[in-house]
């Protein structure tokens, strides 16, 4: 879908590696400049081309200059300031490349009183909102690990931010700085969330509203220790799930939306789900509409027959990694195998110097 369309992307972590990674699947040419350091391919090098140069190297950075003016769009996660310092911040990239899409990727963002500090996943989306409903009340909050703010408000809004850029670009022939902040990101992943606030289905006080209260929305244990998850919103497939549970007729269960009621029905399920192991209720619930499922490790995601059929794990070189996403029509989700770092470097230079851009 991105053939024909470069990406160059300067070593970083996490959300920004993913980001250009999320690119090289969807076909455009990602080249990944690494730093001189001895490293295993990663999984998020996937599909990259790999050149390794030392920056504070005169002739290093001269190749990088070369990149950034051959690219349609750059990807960095370094924090603010870093880039400028080495040379290769937008403005002296966009003077010698109008067109580029300048991708930057950080937790605070490019201003504000906390720009220049560290930061981590939990620290983000902890400061910017997204981590409030993460719980029942008087519980910790918890996520899972890097995937609602380095991925969701970081890596992905970087990739819409870079769509819409190169967009941009063809249309007009100008580029742009994309400024992807975690806390920007999560924030705005709120929005369905604060809809709902305006009708009342969300409340500020934890573990009170349609989506974190519930004993129809929550994970309960099984007799092996084994984890299912329940959430059953509408009343039709609250239906369904009472019904298999052989609870249709209690009266305790009649009322769905009553939040005072919520704490009991939950202490009641979680009694009734800690009686037989997972295997048991997965058939009782087999081709239901309840909306009951599994809390699977992605090693038993890999077993799993839906997962399986649409080869959403997959093994590449031994290694465990998920598959592209999205798909489109006739093409496979196929993963491209990750290049030893540097192993292209040769044959980049070499482009670059016909190119007339070393």
């Amino acid at each position: 879908m991105l053939s024909g369309i470069r990406i160059v992307e300067f070593e970083g972590l996490g959300p920004a590696p993913f980001a250009s990674m999320l690119l090289a699947d969807l076909g455009a040419e990602v080249i990944v400049v690494h730093r001189p350091k001895s490293a295993a391919p990663s999984v998020l090098d996937r599909g990259k081309r790999s050149i390794v140069l030392d920056l504070k190297d005169d002739a290093d950075l001269a190749v990088a200059r070369a990149l950034v003016r051959s690219a349609d769009g750059l990807i960095e996660g370094l924090r603010p300031g870093v880039m400028e310092r080495l040379g290769l911040g937008p403005e002296l990239c966009s003077a010698t490349n109008p067109k580029l899409v300048y991708g930057r990727m950080t937790g605070w963002g490019q201003s504000g009183p906390r720009a220049a500090t560290a930061g981590h996943d939990l620290a983000y989306i902890g400061l910017s909102g997204a981590l409030w409903y993460a719980g029942q009340t008087g519980t910790p909050p918890v996520t899972p690990a890097t995937l609602v703010g380095d991925i969701g408000g970081g890596a992905m809004y970087l990739v819409a931010g870079l769509l819409a850029g190169l967009l941009q670009a063809a249309r007009t022939g100008k580029g742009t700085v994309v400024d992807a902040a975690i806390v920007d990101g999560s924030a705005h992943m709120m929005a369905l969330l604060m809809a709902m606030a305006a009708n009342r289905q969300m409340v500020e006080a934890r573990g009170q509203s349609l989506l974190d209260g519930p004993h129809w929305c929550r994970t309960y244990a099984c007799a092996d220790g084994a984890w299912l998850t329940v959430q059953c919103l509408e009343p039709q497939f609250y239906a369904v799930f009472l019904d298999r549970m052989g609870l249709s007729q209690d009266p305790d269960f009649v009322t769905q939306y009553e939040p005072e009621l919520w704490p009991g029905q939950a202490e009641a399920v979680e009694a009734i789900f800690a009686m037989q192991p997972r295997d048991y209720w997965l058939d009782l619930f087999d081709g239901t509409d309840a909306c009951v499922a599994p809390v699977l490790s992605p090693w038993e995601a890999e077993q799993d027959p839906h997962m399986a059929d649409r080869l959403v794990w997959q093994r590449v070189g031994g290694r465990l990694q998920p598959a592209p996403a999205p798909r489109f029509d006739g093409q496979s989700a196929k993963v491209n195998p990750a290049s030893e770092r540097g192993a292209d470097g040769d044959a980049i230079r070499a482009e670059l110097r016909e190119k007339g851009c070393g």
